[in-house]
């Protein structure tokens, strides 16, 4: 069934916004999201998620929060940008994630931000084209951003630091930590199981200045209990042996497989003890937030439950 749709355009002060829900590309390339993901993914909202953080760093374990904001968008196979002009036919529907992490460290702070943009088809684009990462502490800030070219992700890097500075690098196609809660989102079935190559999360490889390369990972599912027979819970564990590092999600079992809880456990850079991030969900909004831009939606605020 074909269905008309409209674009609407929204100005802010630094940026324009586009309806996320009503782009043709989008219905076209959604293969990979189930019949009962549809309705949710196409209302013209975003999900906007906050979580409570503990956060590894330094020889600590450091209180903050993550905001998580999950929607759909068209995207520019080519440019690998957001499709706001509607003028080129290289567009195709994705899910987008915005992770922004804040955290504190003793006097200072850490604002992480990471976008991810996955193709909904995963049969025609079986790759996530583009990943980039902000960190900004009272230090400095760097820049990574990865994109999709031919048969390899290419890394660009701006730095802070002297040993990183400027550079360019590249690594065959490989799965990416940062798409892992797309795929969830989309369809668990797509995230890799058994033995496979990943390149780790940018945040992870800006916090602990490592250079941009997979690694050899083991992936498996299993039912999760959290005492509580509210909610049928799975967990994904991805196991990066050369890091000493494990990653887990746990998710709800049904669409839209919504994000609960995640823990990523590794050695401090500083004194090699073992110790774990934690991200716990506190709040949910199903929102155009782009529209909820007045002082009066402040308010909306306190129903996230935002510290930032």
């Amino acid at each position: 069934m074909r269905l008309l749709f409209i674009t609407y355009i929204f100005f802010f002060i630094s940026c324009k916004y586009t309806e996320p829900s009503v782009q043709s590309a989008m219905m076209e390339n959604k293969n990979e999201i189930t019949d009962e993901l549809d309705p949710y993914w196409y209302q013209g909202k975003a999900e906007i998620s906050t979580y409570e953080l503990s956060q590894n760093r330094y020889e600590n374990v450091n209180p903050g929060e993550v905001v998580l904001i999950f929607v759909t968008e068209d995207f520019l196979t080519d440019k690998q940008v957001k499709n706001d002009r509607y003028q080129n036919p290289n567009s195709i529907g994705i899910l987008k994630t915005n992770k922004i992490k804040r955290f504190t460290t003793g006097v200072y702070d850490y604002s992480i931000m990471t976008s991810t943009f996955t193709p909904v088809d995963r049969k025609k684009h079986p790759h996530t084209y583009k990943v980039t990462c902000s960190s900004q502490d009272w230090c400095g800030q760097s820049f990574q951003q990865v994109n999709l070219v031919g048969d390899e992700y290419k890394s660009t890097l701006h730095s802070y630091f002297e040993n990183e500075a400027d550079q360019t690098k590249s690594n065959e196609v490989v799965f990416l930590e940062d798409e892992l809660m797309n795929l969830i989102r989309l369809n668990p079935d797509l995230l890799p199981k058994g033995k496979f190559e990943m390149i780790p999360s940018l945040e992870y490889l800006r916090l602990r200045h490592k250079p941009f390369q997979s690694v050899t990972t083991q992936g498996s599912i299993e039912p999760y209990k959290n005492g509580s027979d509210d909610q049928d819970l799975v967990k994904y564990i991805a196991q990066m042996e050369s890091e000493n590092r494990t990653l887990e999600i746990i998710y709800e079992s049904s669409p839209p497989y919504k994000i609960v809880e995640w823990s990523i456990e590794y050695p401090s850079a500083f004194d090699g003890e073992l110790r774990k991030t934690i991200a716990r969900k506190k709040g949910e909004q199903y929102t155009p937030y782009w529209k909820n831009n007045g002082i009066k939606d402040t308010l909306l605020r306190k129903d996230l439950d935002l510290m930032y």
